[in-house]
C-alpha cells in the first residue's frame, strides 16, 4: 500500500476486501476492545462526566457560532507574542505556505509531531515533491512511514499491525531512513521502543525545522496545545529553530478555563488516562527558550462549508479522541483504510464527505458505512450525534440522484403507497396471502441482486398488523 488515499475504491468495495483479512480483524478486535474497556473504567471515575460532556459540547457550539471573532482574537494574540499567522483556504495553499517557509530556512528535512491535519492535506507528499524530507516521530506514525503504509486509526495509526509485523518493518526499512535497527531485534515492546528511540534521537538533535498540528488554540492568549504520550512532541516543539504549526480553524477555544474542560475529556476518551503524560503549550516565541521563529498556518479546507450546514456542522466539535472508532462494529471489522481518508470510523464517515464534498463515489459511500447503532454517539465526549449526521448526509446523497434508476423507482413507488392508506392496506394484505410464494433473494439482475446478496428478504407474517389488531381489539379501536 502506498502513502496516499487517492484512487482507493468506494467503501463497500474496500470493506468487502478488508473483511477477508483475518489477521487484520484479529489485530483490530484485540486493540479496540482493550482500549474501550480501559476507557469505561477511566470515565466511571468521574461523577460529573455527563456535565463535562455537556460543557464540552456547549463550548464548541458557542465557539463555532462566533468562530470569526475568536480566530481574529487568536491571530492578534499570536502576532503579539512574536509568531506569524498564515491563512490557507485549501490543502494546496497550506502545502505551498509550509514548503516555502521550510525552503526559506535553507533546510531540506523536517521532524514532525503526529498530525491528522497534515495527513488530510497530504503535506509529506507535497514536501517530498519540493525536495524536502519529512520524518514522522510518533512511534505509530513512524511504523506507518517506514512500512510505506497509511494510518488506519486516529489515535493509534498502526493499530492494524501486530508486533511481529512491526519488527519486520523496522528490520527492513530503518536503515533506508537513518539509523538501522539493531541486530537480532525481537518483537518485545521494550526492544521495539528502544530501536525507535535510537533511530529518532539523531533526527531530533539534527533537525532545524519542526512541523506540528495542535489539539487546541487558546484565543485569549494565542497559545497552542499538543497532548501526547511519548515525549516526541515535546522534542519537536522545543529543540528546532523554526516551528511551523498547521491547524484547522475549528481547533480554537476561547479561554484557558474552556481548555480545562477538554483536558479532562480528551485523555479519558482517547488513551483512557486521567491526564496525558505530555501536555505541551507554547505562545509565540521566547528569547533563549524554544524555537526562534514560529509560524501558525490556519487551515479552512472545507470547514467553512461544513459550518454552513446546521446539522452537519456538529462534526467540527470533534476533538480527535477516537472513542467512536473503538466502539464501532463496522470499524472493528473493516479497519481504517476502507474509509479512503485520514479520518476513519464513524467520525470520518461524517467529516470527510463534508470537507471534500459528496462528489466522488468514495465520499458519497461513506455516510452508508454505518449500522446506525448509536454506540458512537454514546461515547463521544462532545456529544456529536453521528447517526443524525449520517442520515442527513444520506439524504443529500439521495437528492443528488446518484442512486440506480431501479432504486429511485422503488423509492418513488413506496412514497406513493405510503401516501395512500387504502392502497397500502390492500398491498400488505396481498403480500401476507402470497407469502409462501416469496423468494429469499430478489430474482432481478443488477443492483437488486447485489442488494440481496448480503440480505435475506424479511419473512412475511400470516396477517397484517391492522388485521391482527381488529381480531384482538375489535373494529371500534384504531391502532394508529
Amino acid at each position: 500500500m502506498s502513502g496516499t488515499y487517492l484512487g482507493m475504491p468506494a467503501f463497500p468495495k474496500a470493506a468487502a476486501a478488508f473483511t477477508q483479512d483475518s489477521r487484520l480483524r484479529a489485530n483490530l478486535t484485540h486493540a479496540t476492545r482493550t482500549i474501550r474497556d480501559k476507557r469505561v473504567r477511566a470515565v466511571a471515575e468521574l461523577d460529573d462526566w455527563a456535565q463535562l460532556r455537556l460543557a464540552g459540547k456547549e463550548i464548541k457550539d458557542h465557539t463555532l457560532r462566533h468562530l470569526d471573532r475568536y480566530l481574529l482574537q487568536a491571530e492578534e494574540a499570536v502576532t503579539r507574542a512574536g509568531g506569524t499567522v498564515h491563512w490557507a483556504a485549501d490543502a494546496a495553499e497550506a502545502n505551498r505556505i509550509v514548503a516555502d517557509l521550510v525552503k526559506t530556512t535553507g533546510e531540506r528535512e523536517v521532524v514532525k509531531v503526529k498530525s491528522m491535519v497534515t495527513q488530510e492535506i497530504g503535506l509529506n507528499e507535497a514536501l517530498a515533491a519540493e525536495g524536502i524530507r519529512a520524518y514522522e516521530t510518533d512511534l505509530a506514525e513512524l511504523i506507518v512511514q517506514l512500512g510505506d503504509d497509511l494510518p488506519s486509526h486516529i489515535l493509534v495509526p498502526a493499530i492494524h499491525r501486530n508486533r511481529g509485523e512491526i519488527r519486520d518493518i523496522f528490520r527492513d526499512a530503518m536503515g533506508r531512513w537513518g539509523r538501522p535497527a539493531p541486530e537480532g531485534l525481537t518483537d518485545h515492546p521494550t526492544d521495539l521502543a528502544e530501536a525507535a528511540r535510537r533511530h529518532l534521537r539523531e533526527k531530533f538533535l539534527r533537525a532545524k525545522v519542526a512541523i506540528s498540528g495542535a489539539n487546541f488554540i487558546v484565543a485569549e492568549s494565542g497559545s497552542l496545545v499538543v497532548v501526547e504520550s511519548e515525549g516526541n512532541g515535546r522534542m519537536c516543539l522545543t529543540l528546532p529553530e523554526t516551528l511551523i504549526s498547521v491547524v484547522g480553524i475549528e481547533k480554537v477555544v476561547p479561554t484557558w478555563q474552556d481548555l480545562e474542560v477538554f483536558l479532562q475529556l480528551l485523555p479519558r476518551s482517547s488513551t483512557a488516562e486521567r491526564m496525558n503524560p505530555y501536555t505541551s503549550v507554547w505562545t509565540g516565541t521566547t528569547d533563549g527558550d524554544g524555537p526562534r521563529a514560529f509560524h501558525l498556518v490556519l487551515l479552512d479546507n472545507g470547514r467553512t462549508d461544513t459550518l454552513s450546514d446546521e446539522v452537519g456542522r456538529q462534526a467540527l466539535r470533534c476533538i480527535r479522541c477516537s472513542a467512536c472508532l473503538n466502539v464501532c462494529p463496522v470499524y472493528e471489522r473493516v479497519g481504517g483504510h476502507a474509509y479512503g481518508s485520514p479520518y476513519p470510523g464513524p467520525i470520518g464517515a461524517i467529516l470527510t464527505p463534508q470537507l471534500r464534498g459528496l462528489h466522488s463515489e468514495v465520499d458519497a459511500s461513506l455516510p452508508y458505512a454505518s449500522s446506525l447503532c448509536g454506540a458512537c454517539y454514546e461515547v463521544c465526549p462532545v456529544a456529536i450525534d453521528i447517526p443524525e449526521v449520517l442520515v442527513h448526509l444520506r439524504e443529500q446523497v439521495a437528492e443528488q440522484g446518484t442512486g440506480h434508476r431501479v432504486e429511485r423507482a422503488v423509492v418513488r413507488a413506496a412514497t406513493w403507497l405510503l401516501d395512500h392508506p387504502a392502497a397500502y392496506s390492500a398491498a400488505t394484505r396481498a403480500a401476507t396471502r402470497t407469502r409462501r410464494l416469496h423468494p429469499r433473494r430478489l430474482p432481478l439482475p443488477g443492483p437488486p441482486k447485489a442488494w440481496s446478496d448480503t440480505r435475506d428478504l424479511p419473512a412475511m407474517p400470516e396477517q397484517t398488523f391492522r388485521d391482527w389488531w381488529r381480531k384482538n381489539h375489535g373494529e371500534r379501536t384504531d391502532p394508529r
